[in-house]
């Protein structure tokens, strides 16, 4: 069986990034950075003050999302077909351009979002069912980060159906979820020694980041200006988050096994 070599496999994702970096910068910019940028414009702020006790967080919380969710869903969609391109660039070995990897990005991406739908939906039913056994046994506080910890074995199983999606050219979202899964088997240990210290360095990037951009805007008389300026600057680090998270999908993709059916954007299909 082949084993995930995490260290190789992030080098490979570094070497994917810094090879690919203009096309990458592309597609991100219009992909990730942009709706974010639309959605930091349009969408509201959450009214939230100190003042407020718990109650009443919770019910301006939900008025924010409830007042969201039907701008904020759209402008994510964007953001999925940006992943697909970037996994069609970066698997196909003949190097297709930013166009011929967008075709097939489209062509996959209806069924790419049934397959995250299908998901997030069998995930969600699977966390309820975890965290009610387990509050029946232990304090709330504490089943809460168990069920969270159990979650995380699911989540790592379905990593690889985008890149399965792509190099097979999986149409139908059954398929597309059995192989994905079929594909990460026996790698769970591995997949998580290589994904977990990634997304800690971003979570670490990223608030120092804020910590700092917030000390500097703290002068600024114009919460306006400050909320802006904030965002943008949290959308840059996101867009290179997730560009960096693609490929290092990828390049954990190629690791574990051969590719026999790679994309190729001559052909008529």
């Amino acid at each position: 069986m082949v084993i995930l070599d995490s260290s190789a496999a992030w080098q490979s994702a570094r070497r994917m990034v810094w090879a690919n970096r203009d096309m990458l910068l592309a597609i991100a910019g219009v992909f990730f950075l942009l709706p974010m940028l639309v959605a930091a414009l349009v969408l509201p702020v959450p009214q939230i003050t100190q003042s407020m006790t718990q109650e009443q967080m919770a019910d301006a919380l939900t008025r924010f999302y409830t007042v969201s969710a039907p701008i904020a869903l759209p402008l994510s969609l964007p953001m999925l077909v940006g992943y697909l391109t970037i996994l069609a660039s970066l698997l196909d070995r003949d190097r297709p351009t930013v166009g011929a990897s967008l075709v097939l990005a489209l062509r996959l991406f209806p069924s790419y979002l049934v397959t995250q739908v299908l998901c997030a939906l069998a995930l969600s039913v699977l966390w309820v069912t975890v965290l009610g056994g387990l509050m029946v046994i232990l304090p709330q506080a504490v089943a809460v980060i168990l069920s969270l910890l159990v979650m995380i074995y699911p989540l790592t199983r379905v990593m690889l159906i985008g890149p399965e999606m792509v190099t097979q050219r999986l149409v139908n979202p059954f398929r597309a979820i059995t192989a994905g899964i079929a594909r990460s088997r026996g790698h769970f240990v591995g997949m998580v020694l290589y994904f977990a210290p990634a997304l800690t360095l971003f979570v670490v990037v990223y608030g120092l980041v804020m910590i700092v951009i917030g000390a500097a805007l703290a002068n600024v008389n114009q919460p306006e200006i400050q909320r802006m300026v904030s965002q943008v600057i949290a959308g840059v680090i996101v867009t290179t988050g997730y560009t960096y998270f693609s490929a290092i999908v990828a390049s954990a993709y190629q690791q574990l096994g051969p590719l026999p059916q790679l994309f190729n954007p001559s052909s008529p299909s």
